[in-house]
């Protein structure tokens, strides 16, 4: 369990939203790597026992953006060389790779995203605003982890009936869309227990109270502002044009002023602090061990 899973879910989803768009819509390489450190660091920590081949997939991902923008996008002035009468700037691989990291950092934001913001904090979170929407999203990403379970269910009990077989690919792709069949008929059908479920217990009837187990305290409060303003700091900095990098026809950074130090040093703040909380919480239980 991390540390930010012990705040408030509008603390924490104001964090997560703040840090994740930011590099959504801020294309400068600095941003970009100090958001993917966050991310990287962050996942990590929440996930100590994953395999490294799970990164495969986005380290894949990050090479194929490096490398396919410069064969489609010929634009740049610095020709490296010339493929098939079309020239390989680098300017497009260097545009591909803060594609690519921005990809991946916020593909690993919304990695930690799931896990943390469970259905009954965004039910509390946005229950009171959008209930009904709210109770789509939670009820989508209630069946993510349901449908791998019974992936691996109907996959074992395919391979327990001989009806499974990885020998070559046509016999896996049969055995495949035989799973996926399966998967569609119980997610029809345990929707529909679900409504059934739903109508008997009064949903919609009328005007529903809520219990929340949550409560905002003042470090919630603390960190909602900290947020605030780390996260303001750094989108007047995009505002103004402080961050802003040109990739075309040459690459170039912005030139280092105060409002743009000031922003890379809030949005490296945010982007690690939860680093920053597993530390605190660290310190503070080896004080806690050390009064026993």
């Amino acid at each position: 369990m991390s540390a930010l899973d012990n705040v408030n879910p509008i603390a924490a989803f104001l964090w997560l939203m703040m840090v994740a768009g930011i590099a959504m819509f801020c294309f400068n390489p600095a941003i970009l790597a100090i958001s993917l450190l966050g991310a990287l660091l962050f996942f990590i920590s929440r996930n100590p026992d994953a395999r490294p081949t799970a990164h495969l997939p986005y380290l894949l991902l990050f090479v194929l953006s490096a490398l396919l923008n410069p064969l489609f996008n010929h634009n740049g002035a610095t020709v490296l060389f010339v493929l098939n009468d079309n020239p390989v700037t680098l300017e497009a691989i260097y545009y591909g790779a803060a594609m690519g990291g921005m990809i991946l950092a916020v593909l690993y934001w919304f990695r930690s995203f799931q896990q943390i913001m469970t259905s009954d904090k965004l039910l509390y979170v946005f229950g009171s605003v959008l209930p009904k929407l709210t109770l789509i999203l939670s009820i989508a990403l209630r069946y993510i982890p349901l449908l791998r379970k019974q992936t691996r269910r109907v996959r074992d009990a395919q391979k327990a009936l001989g009806l499974f077989r990885d020998e070559n690919l046509p016999d896996r792709l049969r055995g495949e869309l035989r799973i996926f069949s399966v998967l569609v008929s119980w997610a029809l059908e345990n929707g529909i227990i679900t409504a059934d479920s739903m109508c008997a217990r009064g949903y919609g009837v009328g005007r529903r109270t809520r219990f929340a187990l949550f409560r905002f305290q003042l470090r919630d409060g603390l960190m909602c502002l900290g947020c605030l303003l780390l996260g303001g700091c750094t989108i007047a900095a995009i505002a103004c044009g402080a961050l802003a990098c040109s990739f075309y026809p040459r690459y170039a950074l912005p030139s280092p002023n105060a409002l743009g130090c000031a922003a890379y040093a809030s949005y490296a703040i945010l982007a690690l602090f939860p680093a920053l909380l597993e530390v605190e919480e660290r310190i503070r239980w080896k004080s806690l061990k050390l009064k026993i």
